[in-house]
């Protein structure tokens, strides 16, 4: 609409909120709450040693399967969310994770938590982690935003942390499967409603701005010199590879193992288990305040 006065015409110009920053918050519920999830193991491994008077070793091996799983099962739902909706593979991760959790309750042996931790939550976790949501956050953001945008995202995984105080509350109100249930339960709660109320996998399928008034920045549209990758093609490129390795050394080894026993070292030494809980909880602060500077990419 225009008006006319002393001062010339003046636009009046209706604005609008990219639907983008609601699915990439929505990103970061999903993750914050699945990988706290697979972090509980931390605050619940000293209790479960002393509880069956298992070795550390044995009972640190279903945190060492929940990890290889993950990564075994997280090119499967990312295919997945490219091929189906999105919204359903994330609401059933939600479903499976939280399930799987919640049944740790019932737990009197080894190999029950290794199914049920150890895959179990692993597979229900790797349909709402990094890969599936990576899938939908691409058409929403362009290369412009990516260092940002996933940066953020990333940043959740550190944000999980925190919530071992909480665990370590819940275990020593409720008993620890009391807590198993409990924390698992409020992740279906959450999960599974913002993924399919929130999540939607493109600006196209979204309807909400008119596609004029998107810049390619926004739309995630791919650039007309942008090479069409696959993984095969990936995989042939020495870059790839060695980034694979990088991943390897420090997600997968270095930080999985100070994760695992930082708690349990922190109460060997003489601290309170609460206390031992929240430097874990400061630990995951400064994560993700690393993550954060992806933006400088």
């Amino acid at each position: 609409a225009s008006r006319t006065g002393g001062a010339g015409p003046r636009v009046m110009r209706r604005s609008h909120i990219f639907y983008g920053w609601a699915v990439l918050a929505a990103g970061f519920t999903l993750i914050l709450f699945g990988y706290a999830m697979r972090n509980t193991f931390s605050v619940f491994y000293p209790v479960i040693v002393d509880e069956f008077g298992w070795t550390r070793g044995g009972t640190a091996i279903m945190y060492s399967l929940t990890i290889l799983s993950y990564g075994l099962f997280a090119p499967v739902a990312g295919g997945l969310a490219d091929r189906l909706n999105p919204k359903f593979v994330l609401a059933a991760g939600g479903i499976i994770v939280g399930g799987g959790i919640a049944l740790c309750s019932l737990a009197s042996s080894m190999a029950y938590f290794y199914v049920v931790y150890g895959v179990l939550v692993a597979i229900g976790l790797s349909f709402i982690g990094i890969t599936p949501l990576t899938s939908v956050l691409t058409h929403w953001f362009g290369r412009r935003r990516g260092g940002m945008v996933f940066g953020l995202l990333g940043s959740c995984f550190g944000v999980s942390l925190i919530s071992a105080p909480l665990f370590q509350w819940l275990i020593s109100g409720f008993g620890w499967r009391h807590a198993y249930v409990l924390i698992g339960l409020c992740a279906i709660a959450v999960i599974v409603p913002v993924s399919l109320i929130v999540v939607r996998r493109s600006p196209q399928q979204q309807a909400l701005i008119e596609q004029a008034q998107l810049s390619s920045a926004d739309t995630g549209r791919p650039e007309s010199n942008a090479e069409n990758w696959t993984v095969r093609k990936a995989l042939r490129t020495r870059f790839f590879r060695l980034m694979l390795l990088v991943g390897f050394c420090n997600m997968g080894f270095a930080q999985q193992v100070t994760i695992a026993h930082q708690v349990y070292f922190l109460r060997d030494i003489g601290h309170d288990p609460m206390l031992a809980a929240g430097i874990f909880g400061i630990f995951g602060v400064a994560f993700a305040t690393g993550n954060v500077s992806s933006s400088l990419s």
